[in-house]
């Protein structure tokens, strides 16, 4: 058996093979000054680390874990799926099913296309967008993170906010031209750029409750507004859920706060921690894809069995009542915590949450867009994650992200996670300083 390694030893491996030593950015902890964590294991609301140290967990995959971690009815369903093949490319009654529970499920959704990731979905949402509008340009929001596509590039979000990266890198002038970018909840902004571009905006693209640059909510009348503004200059509303849909309500942010759009696109907790999304909207402009119409879209793994699978399964769980009930339960219990935690310690800080998102911004609150959250003390969380990991408390290695509470975080989980936090915020306004938690 071979020895195991230190998680010095492995990222230095990573960082020779892996461009920065990880597949995706934040995971490199850059933005909190440390050493990545190394995962060996997951259940539950834990996660081990190649040490054998146990976490209690709130990064949860970045949002699919709202069971927790290697659920058991979504293993067996992925493991009785596996003995029947890997992939067909062809077409399967498990695909239809999900698509008939995706369309039962999320308020606007008539039809559906379902593919491996959530910059898919909004890369093809944006295409589709274009081509049913005969328009180029969209509106986003800074801050607001669509996944990697070029024309989403132009404003941020949470991972190229974390490592300071500047907008554009490899994106050709010609497709941010068509990219209108202002400020989240300035409705002002969004009427005089429709007043501009209005004749050419295809669609708006956003987050109904920003989760990436901090859990940040919309305003009253914010989302309202954007229907007003898209029904009146004749462009398509487009609610990127990848991280809301399933987590704050069993229909997404639509739902629960009762604003309609054109398309959707979701991810993250719709696969259960299997690589599958989707997006879908008014059956009048779904048949425009491919081949229905002429928007061309594909994907050879799209619809896999097993991410099929383990989709079903995870959002056959969602018929229990007590799920969102539960999570409000012990997300508000969190909030408060950590809430009393900042007061008691004297730390300048807010708690902002939605469902079973939070995030502690080092600011005086509230935060209402990117600017807000870029003026919080980023320094001080990169403290405050360290003392936290120390404790054995894994949170998202960036001021940017949110907190994931999941259904198997237990009330010993919430209690001993606002006890360390009032702990490490003590020390934090004693000065005290905390070194890197992993090292050799």
């Amino acid at each position: 058996m071979p020895r195991p390694q230190s998680a010095t030893t492995i990222f230095e491996r990573a960082c020779q093979l892996i461009p920065g030593g990880v597949n995706s950015p934040v995971r490199a902890a850059r933005g909190v000054d440390a050493h990545p964590v190394i995962a060996a294991r997951a259940k539950g609301s834990k996660v081990w680390d190649c040490s054998g140290a146990e976490y209690i967990d709130y990064i949860g995959s970045w949002g699919p874990a709202l069971f927790g971690h290697a659920h058991r009815e979504i293993v067996a369903a992925v493991r009785s799926a596996a003995k029947d093949g890997l992939s067909f490319g062809l077409l399967t009654d498990a695909e239809v099913e999900l698509a008939e529970i995706i369309t039962q499920i999320v308020p606007s959704v008539e039809m559906v296309r379902l593919v491996c990731s959530g910059t898919e979905a909004t890369m093809s949402a944006l295409r589709l967008a274009r081509a049913a509008t005969k328009r180029q340009k969209v509106l986003i929001f800074d801050g607001c993170y669509h996944g990697h596509g070029d024309a989403f590039l132009a404003g941020g979000g949470s991972g190229m906010a974390t490592l300071g990266i500047p907008k554009g890198p490899g994106v050709t002038e010609g497709v941010v031209s068509d990219t209108i970018v202002v400020p989240y909840n300035d409705l002002d902004a969004v009427r005089e750029a429709a007043k501009k571009y209005g004749k050419d905006l295809a669609a708006i693209f956003v987050e109904p409750i920003a989760g990436n640059m901090g859990l940040v909510p919309p305003d009253p009348g914010f989302l309202e507004g954007l229907r007003e503004v898209c029904d009146s200059c004749g462009s398509l509303l487009v609610f990127d859920e990848v991280m809301t849909g399933f987590r704050v309500s069993r229909g997404g942010a639509q739902e629960l706060l009762g604003v309609m759009p054109d398309l959707t696109t979701m991810g993250k907790i719709i696969g259960g921690g299997l690589p599958i999304a989707a997006y879908g909207g008014k059956k009048k402009i779904m048949m425009q894809v491919a081949p229905a119409g002429p928007v061309y879209q594909a994907g050879t793994l799209a619809g896999n069995p097993l991410a099929t699978a383990a989709a079903i399964a995870t959002l056959a769980l969602l018929r229990d009542n007590d799920v969102y009930t539960k999570l409000e339960q012990r997300c508000s219990t969190l909030q408060d915590g950590l809430e009393q935690a900042l007061k008691k310690s004297q730390v300048t800080g807010c708690v902002q949450r939605a469902g079973s998102m939070l995030t502690m911004f080092f600011h005086p609150g509230p935060v209402r867009n990117f600017a807000d959250s870029a003026d919080s003390d980023h320094k001080r969380f990169g403290a405050f994650w360290r003392g936290m990991c120390q404790k054995r408390i894994l949170l998202p290695p960036s001021g940017y992200e949110c907190w994931f509470v999941s259904t198997t975080h237990t009330n010993h989980d919430i209690h001993r996670t606002i006890k360390s936090a009032e702990e490490v915020l003590s020390r934090l306004v004693q000065g005290e300083t905390y070194a890197e938690a992993h090292k050799a």
